[in-house]
């Protein structure tokens, strides 16, 4: 009978981890084409859409009873220009060089004695993350582009959409003769309280969702954990950025995917920036955002009343925030008190006021004249993301391949003993 259990498939996903990662490169990039390909096949798609459609449904009717907010809801929904951009992801993963054997250094310690630190995968990454089925093949290409072997578990909501993801995923691995043990999908609380017990067969937790559940994670976990919780990010209208240029990129920093963790919440203007603002506003009340505004934004133009509860709401919907504040200073201090260290944008001409902003907030991605949407795996050219880290150890910003591996030391000689080196006897080379 075969076991099961999480230890078991664990166990059997470090091992295929472990063949993957001493596979020549060719193998991993093989697999990262045959499941974009995979997800191209129309009789997949079929059967996505099916499951997908299923999930909408259960969390349609969970909004229309107030369980589920609209942002839930959109994340959920897998499209057919989704799975054409997950499908370009792994593609372009698959092109990028491989990480694993990397030599990243390597010196000379004395004749006939070199020392090497070369790259290494991870190990077993488990990854616990919202309910987002689209999440599931960028996660996994990252993964096994890296040598690691992945345990997965997604909201509730997305069960039958990320069950559906995972056996198309599947069914590539065994076309190309790989392990399908590589991806372990996990089902319930009880499965994640498991797996986060697991030291010693789990390398790696990362955990995508709200800051509640990151908290809960990180205090829970036995094993490393990398944190992707909140995304309130801002953007700064200084008094030399261009009216024009803000009302684009504000509109699309918070209408692009108002789902997203990189869309903007909070609209930061200084006085002098008042043309800006009007031109903002009024571009974003044309697509239906809700705009709340401080009293000194509502004496400039007409929007509804913010409360302080607005300056740490993470809205993901058609609503922004706007708050007037002194100059950059006054910027830079509501970044660090209300701002969860995502994403931070300056919209300016003036480079000098640009090169402070960029130089002074402490955040992953620091972005001017940029809209915020651009931090993202896939915008970065990294493939995909397997999450957006505010943390500052061990990766930080969209998490890609670099942040899937660590590395090692590796010393080769020709007998040398350590007791034969140090003060009047044998001197290291270091070269």
């Amino acid at each position: 009978m075969n076991d099961s259990s999480i230890p078991a498939r664990l166990r059997a996903a470090k091992a295929a981890g472990l063949a993957l990662s001493h596979a020549p490169p060719g193998e991993r990039r093989e697999v990262l084409l045959a499941m974009a390909d995979t997800l191209c096949d129309p009789a997949v798609r079929a059967s996505l859409k099916q499951a997908n459609d299923a999930d909408v449904a259960d969390a349609e009717a969970a909004r229309a009873r107030g369980e589920l907010s609209d942002a839930l809801v959109r994340r959920l929904v897998l499209t057919t220009a989704k799975l054409d951009v997950l499908a370009e992801g792994l593609r372009q993963l698959a092109a990028q060089d491989d990480l694993v054997g990397r030599v990243l250094e390597s010196r000379e310690l004395d004749d006939g004695l070199v020392l090497r630190r070369e790259s290494c995968p991870l190990g077993v990454l488990g990854i616990v993350f919202e309910a987002r089925p689209d999440a599931v093949p960028q996660i996994v290409g990252l993964a096994l582009r890296t040598g690691n072997a992945i345990a997965l578990k997604g909201g509730r909501e997305a069960t039958r959409s990320n069950a559906a993801m995972v056996d198309a995923l599947h069914g590539a691995l065994e076309r190309v003769g790989l392990d399908p043990a590589l991806v372990a999908l996990l089902e319930g609380r009880a499965e994640v309280s498991e797996l986060l017990e697991q030291q010693g067969l789990v390398d790696l937790v990362i955990a995508r969702g709200s800051a509640g559940f990151v908290d809960h994670v990180m205090q829970t976990s036995k094993v490393p954990v990398v944190g992707h919780a909140e995304g309130l990010c801002h953007i700064f209208l200084h008094g030399s950025a261009d009216p024009a240029m803000a009302a684009a990129v504000v509109r699309d920093a918070k209408t692009d995917y108002p789902a997203a963790c990189n869309a903007v919440e909070t609209l930061l203007w200084e006085p002098g920036a008042e043309e800006a603002l009007l031109r903002t506003v009024e571009e974003l009340q044309a697509h239906a955002v809700t705009v709340r505004g401080c009293e000194h934004t509502r004496a400039v133009c007409p929007v509804d009343e913010a409360t302080d509860a607005d300056w740490d709401a993470e809205y993901g919907d058609l609503v922004l925030s706007v708050c007037r504040v002194d100059g950059l200073g006054g910027a830079l201090e509501h970044i660090e008190r209300h701002g969860s260290r995502h994403t931070e944008c300056i919209l300016a001409a003036d480079q000098s006021a640009a090169d402070q902003f960029i130089a002074r907030v402490d955040a992953a991605c620091v972005f001017h004249n940029a809209s915020t949407r651009f931090a993202d795996g896939y915008r970065f050219g990294l493939g995909a993301e397997v999450g957006i880290s505010t943390q500052k150890l061990h990766a930080r910003g969209p998490v890609g391949v670099g942040g899937l591996v660590t590395y090692r030391w590796l010393l080769r000689g020709e007998g040398q003993v350590a007791s034969d080196y140090g003060p009047g006897k044998r001197s290291f080379k270091f070269s």
